[in-house]
């Protein structure tokens, strides 16, 4: 199994929409604005991350997800490695994440990362379910 990371294109657009709910303007700016990372398997895409910034500064997960059939084999730890990557060219030594209180996988996957728990939204969520943040050091290349 051979995987393709990647950031998106252009030419993605069709291909990701079924991955996340944006609208297809912000899909446009995102994939020119290198805010979209993908893995590739026998040219199907199998993982997708979206990076926002927050305060227009902090590099935020906004949405990582893999297919299931693709899960538990280190993919999305492949993803997280490669926008690391890229964050550290790009002078960035923090990342930033988040999970649902109610959602005890992804946050063991956080953890299981290297990332810790920083904060938490209470009832920010549909049904008032609140939202805890983790934050994960990312070295810099020089260091």
């Amino acid at each position: 199994m051979k995987l393709i990371l990647r950031s998106g294109r252009p030419e993605d657009l069709q291909n990701i929409e079924n991955w996340d709910w944006l609208d297809e303007n912000i899909y446009e700016w995102k994939l020119k604005n290198d805010e979209i990372f993908l893995v590739e398997i026998d040219c199907e895409i199998v993982g997708y991350l979206r990076l926002e910034y927050l305060w227009s500064k902090y590099p935020y997960i906004g949405l990582i997800k893999v297919h299931e059939d693709y899960r538990r084999q280190g993919i999305g730890r492949s993803l997280l490695a490669f926008l690391e990557d890229h964050l550290r060219l790009n002078e960035h030594d923090t990342i930033f994440s988040s999970s649902q209180v109610n959602e005890a996988e992804p946050q063991q996957w956080h953890r299981r990362m290297g990332f810790v728990e920083c904060g938490v939204i209470n009832g920010i969520n549909e049904g008032n379910i609140g939202e805890i943040f983790f934050k994960k050091y990312i070295k810099n290349i020089k260091d």
